[in-house]
């Protein structure tokens, strides 16, 4: 039996550029790269050097702050660069590929008999333990903590963001096996969350099933644990991907560390829009080669993902790349709703009321710069959640920390906050005020 969630407030952004659901093998990158700066709070300290030679899955450097917590190499090859940026801070790990991977075996598990704990440190010394974050704070959760729930949100509604029952057609059995694993890791429920209608749900035991409806952000993992479960203070639930799911469960059934992953090439600047198969930390140029470079290449999706170089690297939890024009012209008479002047907006100025069907070609113009401008109850037609979010706005960037944790700092993560960087009128970067009050709270309240 399935629990329904029906969310109201949000918005579609319906763009250009979607990918076909076929699947192409990317060509073996030359060089791949793990990123200390993927993992929010971590500071690297190193296992290997320059030059030294590992195979896949083994750990090539771990968190200062918790030396449990331990990252693998995707691949087998070589330690090509350790590349550093200000003050000596580690930026990328470069690592030059062998022709094929020699993996690290750490063998083959049979989750049934396992307790939780043996789960956990074979995570932790496997290498994916990083695969399972926090609510609250959005950082790696705590190993030492033990999670009230566990929450998966088998669905995505961002824009042109990658299809997740497409993503797990193949892998099932490494899903179920997934589930069953990170079960065992808290000794509350595990909710598995699945868009209505999907047949992602069909065949899952022992977790709590969600189907959820609704317009973006109905497939954030936060939105879903508020209307679920929300989390109090002194609480603590973790989160893991679907695809990072399925990686754990090949992890236990093979005992090696084959971090792959189906990443849908999107946007409306994209050569050929589909899917590639790759690996965590592929070189991008394999899987689009040159772009011109009035093209911005966004590693996740438009609204919370990262630019990156033609010659950058996947980001390690992103299954999406994408493609959209750079916004160096302005639009003529932007203000005036011309048909071919229009974008998807929450605001009737714009004609895309008219058009709710229609897909549009977005560049990354801001229309508008930042403005000493409130209006009052927009940001809460695209936060489904009960809080007041230009309250807690105000309260995070005073750094008043009573009034954040009264107005809900626990529940909310950054990505929560995309829309309201799309829609609201004072084009404030919320997501980086949420990021930064979160990193306040974990310093004065940990």
């Amino acid at each position: 039996m399935s629990n329904d969630i029906k969310i109201r407030k949000g918005l579609d952004l319906k763009l250009m550029g979607l990918a076909d659901k076929t699947i192409a093998a990317a060509p073996r990158s030359k060089k791949f790269a793990i990123k200390p700066t993927d993992f929010h709070g971590v500071t690297p300290k190193m296992v290997v050097k320059e030059g030294a030679s590992v195979k896949a899955g083994e750990i090539i450097f771990f968190s200062k702050y918790s030396d449990r917590v331990k990252f693998a190499s995707p691949v087998s090859g070589t330690i090509a660069e350790i590349r550093r940026g200000a003050k000596r801070r580690i930026l990328e790990v470069i690592i030059e590929a062998d022709a094929e991977d020699t993996f690290l075996e750490h063998g083959s598990k049979n989750v049934s008999g396992m307790s939780g704990e043996e789960v956990k440190e074979l995570l932790l010394e496997g290498g994916c333990w990083p695969f399972i974050k926090q609510r609250p704070y959005d950082v790696i959760a705590n190993p030492d903590d033990a999670p009230k729930a566990i929450f998966v949100s088998a669905m995505s509604t961002a824009p042109l963001a990658a299809d997740v029952e497409f993503l797990l057609k193949d892998r099932m059995e490494d899903f179920k096996t997934g589930l069953e694993a990170i079960s065992k890791l808290t000794s509350g429920k595990t909710h598995v969350s699945v868009a209505a209608g999907s047949s992602l749900a069909d065949g899952l035991n022992g977790v709590e099933i969600h189907k959820v409806k609704g317009p973006h952000p109905a497939g954030n993992v936060g939105v879903q644990i508020h209307h679920i479960d929300p989390v109090n203070a002194g609480e603590r639930v973790w989160v893991v991907g679907p695809e990072d799911v399925a990686i754990i469960g090949n992890f236990l059934n093979t005992g090696k560390f084959k971090a792959d992953r189906l990443v849908a090439v999107s946007g409306s600047e994209a050569p050929k829009a589909q899917y590639f198969s790759m690996r965590v930390g592929t070189n991008v140029f394999e899987l689009i080669n040159k772009v011109p470079s009035s093209v911005r290449i966004i590693s996740g999706d438009v609204l919370t993902g990262d630019q990156i170089a033609n010659s950058g690297f996947v980001g390690f939890y992103h299954n999406t790349i994408t493609l959209i024009p750079e916004g160096k012209e302005h639009r003529m008479f932007g203000w005036v709703p011309f048909l071919d002047n229009h974008i998807p907006s929450m605001s009737r100025t714009s004609l895309s009321f008219l058009f709710p069907n229609k897909r549009y070609k977005v560049n990354t113009n801001l229309n508008g710069e930042e403005r000493a401008l409130v209006v009052t109850g927009e940001m809460e037609q695209v936060l489904p959640m009960d809080i007041y979010p230009m309250q807690l706005l105000k309260e995070c960037m005073a750094a008043n920390i009573e009034k954040m944790e009264n107005l809900g700092i626990y529940e909310v993560a950054p990505e929560d906050f995309a829309l309201i960087d799309y829609t609201n009128t004072s084009k404030i970067e919320a997501q980086a005020i949420i990021r930064e009050a979160l990193d306040l709270m974990i310093k004065e309240v940990g």
